[in-house]
């Protein structure tokens, strides 16, 4: 008689890190739309208009007002990643930026007017939008933390396999906060382990029991983290666990969805060539758009320079004399060299001894003027140039020098494909990681390096270029 199969149930409401993103998109833009009919209310009945309702709409709003819900959408884009949209205090400084750019470009906008039109920048309806926008946005966000942070509401994961990838991996899980999933236990088939803890997780089934533990702990997802051959009692069970509705996912594939990284501390050495590189593959046409992107964003930066470069120049001068940039060879697309552009921060003896050295937190070869000019980006504008004539592009690993470049080589798995693509005045690392002054901090950031280059798209170049400028605010930089 055939054994009747059980298909695991899913919850609804047990969320994938893809759901979330799109629940909290959907849901700021819902929140932001109330927000401009509220503005519109409170507008309309203040300036007392005799009908409010489509006349007024028609007689008195501008165009560009209508899409402040877009727009206050795309200004929430640092708080759309999963792990700081579960942070209470991450979703207040995400929506403070978010209400200071807008106001800020606002101000921009109505100051450069000797004479600012009433009916093209509304001061009243702005102030209410603004408002209620970030108003109706915190209380929303706050209702998604004490909803989507708790385990019942919570995807529910085995993990299979203890060994050195399950440990990084459950190391990861810990230091997270608010956690990604409710972790059930560990399924592994060594008997020394049974009943043991790795890393505090209990070890609490081998693969001949692990439908059991699947039905009886109402599991959703199971992550292989078995880095050598698979017994095939367990790969007997994952199928049938998959077969029964449980998701399976690979080590490699978890790590990436929970930090936007790719794990090179357990990949093998034939990883580059047996899937990194066939997935690293883009179209032309992402590669012409890419360019045309460059050429127009390089063109205003240059543009952007040129304002503030007489008010730099005079910072430079007053606080460490003559030159004002500062030219230094750096490592391209496939290890070409090329001189890159800056202002410069550093004294004139900064490296003396010709050796190269690592941008360090308040670096004392800094000069006073320096330190404002890093950590606000500023000094990185003269790199505008180098995007105009193709040396670089806007978005792409960070350029390092070719004496760098080699000694990483030595010591981190897998760094000369970062090389695989033009470097960028920003990226995927410098928005989620910044500065790296250690070879263990090295091989994070080039974890990310090399998660945007597998995953390089038109839609990720503009996010990434979309949270740039919270980071200039932030004053991230060294």
């Amino acid at each position: 008689m055939p054994l009747k199969r059980t298909f695991q149930k899913s919850n609804p409401w047990q969320l994938r890190l893809g759901e979330r993103q799109a629940l909290l998109l959907v849901v700021d833009f819902l929140m932001a739309v109330l927000a401009l009919f509220t503005s519109l209310y409170f507008w309309g009945s203040a300036d007392r208009f005799p009908s409010f309702g489509w006349e007024f709409v028609f007689r008195r709003v501008p165009a560009w007002y209508l899409f402040l819900p877009v727009i206050w959408v795309v200004l929430l884009v640092e708080i759309y990643d999963v792990r700081r949209a579960g942070d209470w205090g991450k979703t207040v400084r995400g929506v403070s930026t978010a209400v200071l750019l807008g106001v800020g470009a606002y101000l921009l906008l109505y100051f450069y007017y000797v004479d600012p039109p009433r009916s093209l920048l509304p001061r009243r309806g702005m102030a209410a939008f603004v408002i209620s926008a970030t108003v109706l946005t915190l209380g929303w966000r706050w209702l998604y933390i004490r909803i989507f942070t708790a385990s019942q509401f919570m995807r529910r994961v085995v993990l299979v396999g203890g060994g050195r990838s399950g440990q990084l991996l459950l190391k990861i899980i810990q230091d997270l906060w608010p956690p990604p999933f409710y972790l059930v236990g560990i399924v592994d088939d060594d008997p020394e382990k049974q009943g043991t803890k790795i890393c505090d997780v209990p070890v609490i089934s081998d693969s001949q029991n692990l439908l059991d533990l699947v039905n009886e702990q109402h599991v959703s997802d199971i992550i292989v983290a078995i880095s050598g051959e698979m017994q095939g009692r367990m790969f007997q069970s994952l199928l049938d666990a998959q077969e029964r509705g449980v998701e399976i996912t690979r080590m490699p594939v978890a790590y990436e969805e929970m930090l936007g990284r790719v794990p090179i501390r357990v990949l093998e050495t034939d990883w580059i060539l047996r899937s990194f590189v066939d997935q690293a593959r883009v179209s032309g046409f992402f590669v012409v758009g890419k360019r045309i992107l460059d050429i127009l964003g390089g063109l205003l930066g240059v543009g952007i320079m040129l304002v503030v470069l007489p008010f730099v120049s005079l910072m430079i001068v007053l606080d460490d004399g003559f030159p004002i940039f500062y030219a230094q060879t750096r490592s391209g697309k496939g290890g070409q060299p090329y001189q890159i552009l800056k202002f410069r921060t550093m004294r004139r003896d900064a490296e003396a001894d010709g050796k190269p050295q690592w941008a360090k937190e308040d670096d004392e070869r800094a000069t006073r003027s320096g330190r404002f000019l890093r950590r606000t980006h500023v000094d990185e504008l003269p790199q505008f140039l180098n995007v105009v004539r193709g040396d670089m592009s806007l978005v792409g690993p960070r350029a390092e020098r070719p004496e760098l470049v080699e000694l990483f080589q030595r010591h981190v798995p897998f760094y000369r494909a970062r090389l695989m693509v033009k470097p960028g005045i920003t990226g995927w690392a410098q928005i989620n990681f910044g500065y790296a002054s250690t070879i263990d901090e090295t091989i994070t950031k080039l974890e990310y390096d090399l998660y945007y280059i597998k995953h390089r798209s038109t839609l990720m170049d503009s996010l990434i270029l979309l949270r740039t400028p919270s980071t200039m605010f932030g004053l991230r930089g060294r």
